[in-house]
């Protein structure tokens, strides 16, 4: 195997791949396996469970789980003088961070799928119409109901985070499968919210492939996959859909004079290809999407160069899979989401973890803005598109995927 990026992937550089596969996304979106209708239906279930959500957390304002934008123009300069480069256009930063429930990107595939999974339960048992106000499944009857059920995840960190907060919540008995690479403090939160956490000595994949296993063993109980669910993937996309009317309320125009441009860091590549093909949605290919990995885990990068999506992984070609940046540490790429993106993503990049402590410090000095390590990845981006891409009317975008629950003392250390 041999393409052109492989011997700078195998050394660990920092890279930006431009996809040569890349197709207007008209020619391809009806021949892709998730429709606009599809997301239109995810949006309606989430609606339908904004009374619950409104009831049993009450810092959802009217129950719908989103996050605000912001400009982040002390940031941009602060890039600007520090890597000697012009960012044409300007910088803003989607507030994923600031999700309510969860703390990060996480917090809307998890959700979402737990919900239509309770959805479907309370259905099929009669106990709940699609016409009900679903506030009633707060009530002790529906929690007895879920509490015969469980409810299994494999992650890094926030997605069993996500699920395992949401889960409980309902009345489900959940195990989350945690790999190595995952905070303590996110482990210990879960055991606080009574989530059995699972540890694993072993990376992403294990923790998943265990899981699995033990879920399959279990008739009542369900496995939510990362690597290959479609309604985590609709989740997402909701996000990328919404973030069109919030721009407008920015009077942000975006159009073939003005693109978006949007950098995702990514794991197993749910999340950033969820919230992609929702914004591929909405702009066409007015939204160019790109995704940031670790240097040491660049496994969607790997998976679409090299055409071979999950048949290969970053151990195959001598790299370790050991980052900071926990939610990033997957050695192997989802194949359904390569696929999807495989005509659809403009781009990826790789960045080194000592530069995620950079941005992450920067950030905070400029903008008293807090992310995790791994919410930083996208920051290289505007840097590396901006040797080819020199338009004053692009809005670039950063997606801030998580930090808001990181503990306090561990906050300050990481500053």
């Amino acid at each position: 195997m041999d393409f052109p990026l492989l011997n700078e992937l195998k050394a660990a550089k920092e890279i930006i791949w431009y996809n040569d596969n890349y197709t207007n996304f008209d020619e391809i979106k009806d021949r892709l396996p998730v429709s606009l209708d599809d997301v239109l239906e995810a949006e309606d279930r989430l609606k339908r469970f904004a009374p619950y959500i409104k009831k049993v957390f009450p810092e959802v304002i009217d129950g719908i789980i989103e996050s605000p934008i912001s400009e982040i123009d002390k940031m941009k300069g602060r890039m600007e003088n520090e890597y000697n480069k012009n960012i044409y256009g300007r910088l803003i930063l989607k507030r994923d961070d600031l999700l309510p429930i969860a703390g990060s990107i996480k917090a809307r595939g998890g959700i979402y799928e737990v919900l239509k999974h309770a959805e479907t339960l309370a259905i099929d048992s009669g106990l709940l119409k699609l016409e009900d106000d679903y506030s009633i499944l707060a009530d002790d009857d529906f929690k007895k109901f879920f509490s015969t059920y469980t409810i299994q995840v494999g992650s890094t960190g926030n997605l069993g985070l996500s699920i395992g907060t949401i889960s409980a919540k309902v009345g489900f008995n959940v195990i989350v499968h945690m790999s190595q690479d995952a905070k303590q403090w996110k482990k210990d939160l879960l055991r606080s919210k009574g989530v059995k956490v699972v540890e694993y000595t072993s990376d992403y994949s294990k923790a998943v492939e265990e899981g699995r296993a033990l879920s399959d063993k279990d008739p009542k109980s369900y496995f939510i996959d990362d690597e290959n669910s479609k309604d985590l993937f609709m989740g997402y996309a909701v996000g990328g859909m919404r973030t069109k009317r919030q721009l407008e309320d920015m009077g942000i125009v975006i159009n073939k004079d003005h693109p978006l441009f949007v950098y995702l860091p990514c794991g197993v590549g749910g999340g950033p290809g969820g919230v992609a093909y929702g914004l591929k949605l909405m702009y066409g290919d007015n939204v160019r999407c790109f995704f940031a990995e670790p240097t040491h885990s660049p496994a969607m990068l790997l998976g679409l160069a090299s055409g071979l999506h999950d048949k290969i992984s970053v151990e195959d070609i001598g790299l370790d899979n050991k980052t900071d940046a926990d939610g990033l540490a997957v050695g192997r790429p989802s194949s359904f989401v390569g696929k999807i993106m495989d005509k659809t993503l403009t781009g990826a990049f790789t960045i080194d973890d000592y530069r995620l402590y950079d941005f992450l410090k920067a950030l905070y000095d400029e903008e008293k803005i807090f992310l995790e390590p791994s919410a930083l990845a996208g920051f290289l981006g505007p840097i590396f598109t901006s040797e080819k891409y020199k338009n004053e009317n692009i809005t670039h975008m950063c997606w801030g995927t998580g930090g808001s629950l990181v503990p306090e003392e561990i906050r300050k250390q990481l500053i």
